[in-house]
């Protein structure tokens, strides 16, 4: 059986649990649009102004409405990442306002060049099941950063996508871009191809912006990802267990105001919880106590039998270092125990500020050693060893027997070039290179291997126009990145 990682209790999981029922009840959520409070009001909940107390029954009734899975298609139609149950995918982390110049180690405002590059080598990469909308091009005006970032993914990738809006009058526009990208509407709501994250404001807010976000998608059928952010120590109680409980009052709530839009419109129960570093006054999401909410956080949700998203595999460090190497390894192989659904950070540093594409690199060798963790041991035969040895003794060799030849891919993680397994003397004949030099000629390598895959051509002329038609309202009048 697969190795599983549960951090709470029976008995505590309850208790947070009930905590958080009192929380939405006793305490309230302050919700500041005016559709929401009136969806709230209209099936029993109490209005006290813009704060919202929801009754227990309310919150069972959402999360017994709420599908317990769905996937996500790519391009093509094919299913290609299962929310739901113990399945277990990665996606580059999203929204960085910076990329790091391989070249020089700085940290510099993102480009549409970057987000091209990062598309371009997460696509060639098998261990990320879903692209993401990376970084905020710096480029593109401020009112069209949202819809612009979708445009650069869905013009260079195929698989399937984690991303969300900045502008309410935008989430439309990027649905209807999705829509013509999957061949309507109702193909979206049928097949759909992207995750919409949407975050509350800690502690127990859903602002105007938030709540109506996931009111429309709702409405439009298309996956809304619940994404808290506690600080534990900030915004959000000093011990790990008590953000627990704000952080599952939080969650709960956006599905109550998500469902009651739309009885059974499919989405997960994410977050980025952290701490406060009390010497730093950092959000460390590198941190082992990161780690632990998130599989925490992720062991509620499946409590609930909902589908999970976590925030795991960044870095706190600036460059991809021993640091980053340990931060991010260490978190991929919780994440995978933990069995979250969908597993959002790979490449990140700098507290989510930064992204790199050599860090992409690296973190999908931890990734890959991480699912190989959750395939556990398992026998192929029969006979474990006895046979064997009954067969050839003591002397045998067993490089030389056709079950080696057979299973050893399938034993075995055999990781790309930017791990170094050679001996001394080849490792300095090669040059002696680190682990983000070898990095650095990979995603040289794949990027000279990519190829853009084919859109059709009606789908790339609407999705041109609709972006032209904001971005001259907007004074850009070329297309960076395309």
């Amino acid at each position: 059986m697969p190795p599983r990682l549960q951090l709470l209790e029976p008995a505590l999981a309850e208790r947070v649990l009930e905590e958080a029922y009192q929380l939405l009840d006793e305490i309230g959520v302050r919700v500041q649009t005016e559709v929401a409070l009136e969806l709230l009001a209209s099936h029993g909940a109490r209005v006290e102004g813009k704060v919202v107390h929801i009754p227990q029954e309310l919150a069972h009734r959402a999360t017994s409405s709420a599908p317990q899975e769905f996937w996500l298609h790519d391009r093509s139609g094919k299913p290609t990442v299962r929310y739901g149950n113990d399945a277990v995918h990665f996606a580059p982390g999203s929204s960085c306002l910076q990329a790091l110049d391989a070249e020089t180690l700085e940290h510099r405002l993102a480009k549409s060049a970057d987000l091209v590059r990062l598309v371009q080598v997460a696509e060639m990469l098998p261990q990320y099941a879903a692209q993401s909308t990376a970084v905020v091009c710096d480029d593109v005006p401020e009112s069209i950063k949202d819809l612009y970032r979708l445009l650069l993914v869905l013009w260079y990738s195929e698989k399937p996508v984690v991303t969300g809006a900045f502008e309410l009058e935008n989430l439309p526009v990027m649905i209807d871009m999705l829509a013509a990208d999957a061949g309507g509407h109702e193909a979206l709501r049928v097949k759909p191809r992207a995750v919409f994250d949407v975050c509350p404001s800690p502690p127990l807010t859903w602002s105007d912006f938030a709540a109506a976000s996931l009111i429309e998608l709702a409405r439009a059928g298309v996956p809304a990802e619940i994404v808290p952010v506690p600080l534990a120590g900030a915004t959000a109680p000093v011990t790990l267990a008590g953000a627990l409980a704000q952080h599952t009052a939080e969650c709960l709530s956006g599905v109550v105001i998500q469902q009651l839009a739309q009885p059974g419109a499919p989405v997960v129960w994410g977050g980025a919880p952290s701490i406060l570093d009390m010497r730093t006054a950092t959000t460390p999401m590198g941190s082992m106590e990161a780690a632990m909410l998130n599989a925490a956080c992720a062991q509620i949700g499946k409590h609930l039998r909902l589908p999970t998203h976590g925030y795991l595999v960044a870095s706190d460090s600036k460059i991809p270092d021993a640091q980053a190497g340990m931060e991010s390894g260490m978190a991929a192989a919780l994440a995978v125990l933990a069995g979250i659904n969908m597993v959002s950070g790979a490449g990140m540093l700098d507290f989510l500020a930064c992204q790199s594409a050599e860090k992409l690199v690296m973190d999908a060798e931890a990734i890959g050693a991480a699912m190989r963790l959750r395939q556990g041991i398992e026998p192929h035969a029969a006979s474990l060893a006895v046979e064997l040895f009954r067969a050839a003794g003591h002397q045998t060799d067993f490089l030389k027997l056709p079950e080696t030849r057979r299973l050893f891919r399938s034993e075995q993680y055999l990781p790309s070039p930017a791990i170094d397994r050679e001996p001394l003397s080849r490792w300095r004949d090669s040059g002696g290179k680190d682990m983000f030099a070898r990095a650095r000629e990979r995603v040289s390598e794949l990027v000279a291997s990519y190829a853009r895959p084919s859109m059709d051509a009606d789908v790339e002329k609407h999705l041109l126009d609709v972006v032209r038609r904001r971005a001259g309202k907007a004074g850009l009048h070329s297309l960076p990145g395309i």
